[in-house]
């Protein structure tokens, strides 16, 4: 029997979401129909005050209808500890002090008040960085701000991927090939605009076949879809131009996502979508995840199913 659960999704402003393709909102949806109540806020109503974490919140309802997708009611304070039973962390990146900052926020009230994804695991495993504890996994990775290692790193392997470490969405990746002369411009640009490392890969020319998004639920790979780089595009991400077409899972996919998939379990990482290209992991995506829609319409499942059975599950 489903128990009526009090939720509060963390995430961006839900008037600006595209409905047809916005995980957050299939997630609430589902909610909604199993009779869980759902209230909406912004990280940057977040507050943690002499020990309490409180947010400024609206009870939403939603729907599926372009234009008039959801419907506020009055605004109150909630007690996050008090008064919900799970939170959704639904922000999009960047990962960045503000995300940081909310993650060490609500672990004030994990796991009392179960928040999706654990906060203190997500600051613990940032996408680009989290990866790399599976180095036979990958393709190879250099996270560095030394030119000198950026260079023998291109030296040894032509071409190359140069991304910022806490970017997202396609942000800022640069494929530059061995006769490239912008290397050292593109470093200095980087390291003016910030003092993190860059993360160098080995360029892997599968990915004109396809970037595979693979989701996995409480550490289980439940489905995926393929993202299709634009002509002329080395991202395939979909807010860049990719398109999305349906895929199975290759046998080397299920070899990485059961190498994986204990430890996202155990770190409670109940909703997790990982990037594989050509068979290489190069991304374990733990912040806001995305794909479900994607996969819905193609394949017919409906994971969000699977993430509230797991929500509840642990809310047993």
């Amino acid at each position: 029997m489903t128990m009526a659960l009090r939720v509060a999704v963390q995430m961006d402003p839900i008037e600006s979401i595209n409905i047809d393709g916005d995980s957050t909102f299939a997630m609430m949806l589902e909610a909604q129909a199993r009779g869980h109540t759902l209230w909406h806020y912004h990280v940057r109503h977040l507050s943690l005050n002499a020990g309490r974490v409180l947010a400024q919140a609206h009870p939403v309802t939603v729907r599926r209808e372009k234009g008039n997708h959801f419907t506020f009611g009055e605004a109150v304070e909630l007690d996050l500890a008090r008064d919900v039973d799970v939170v959704l962390m639904r922000q999009d990146p960047p990962f960045d002090m503000a995300y940081i900052t909310a993650t060490h926020i609500l672990e004030h009230i994990h796991p009392r008040t179960l928040v999706v994804n654990d906060p203190a695991q997500v600051r613990n495993a940032p996408e680009k960085l989290f990866v790399t504890h599976f180095p036979e996994l990958m393709p190879e990775t250099l996270v560095t701000a030394d030119t000198r290692q950026i260079a023998k790193f291109r030296a040894k392997h032509g071409d190359i991927i140069v991304k910022p470490l806490f970017g997202n969405g396609g942000a800022g990746v640069f494929h530059l090939r061995p006769d490239d002369p912008n290397l050292n411009s593109l470093v200095e640009m980087f390291t003016e605009r910030s003092r993190e490392p860059l993360v160098v890969q080995q360029y892997l020319p599968a990915v004109r076949l396809g970037d595979k998004r693979v989701i996995l639920i409480d550490g289980v790979a439940m489905g995926a879809i393929n993202r299709v780089p634009a002509e002329g595009e080395a991202r395939s991400n979909m807010h860049v131009g990719g398109r999305a077409e349906p895929t199975q899972l290759t046998d080397r996919e299920r070899e990485i996502c059961a190498r994986i998939g204990p430890e996202l379990k155990k770190r409670g990482m109940i909703f997790v979508g990982i990037d594989v290209i050509g068979g290489y992991l190069t991304e374990i995506n733990v912040t806001s995840p995305t794909g479900l829609q994607e996969l819905a319409r193609f394949d017919g499942i409906h994971l969000e199913r699977a993430i509230w059975d797991a929500i509840e599950e642990k809310r047993r």
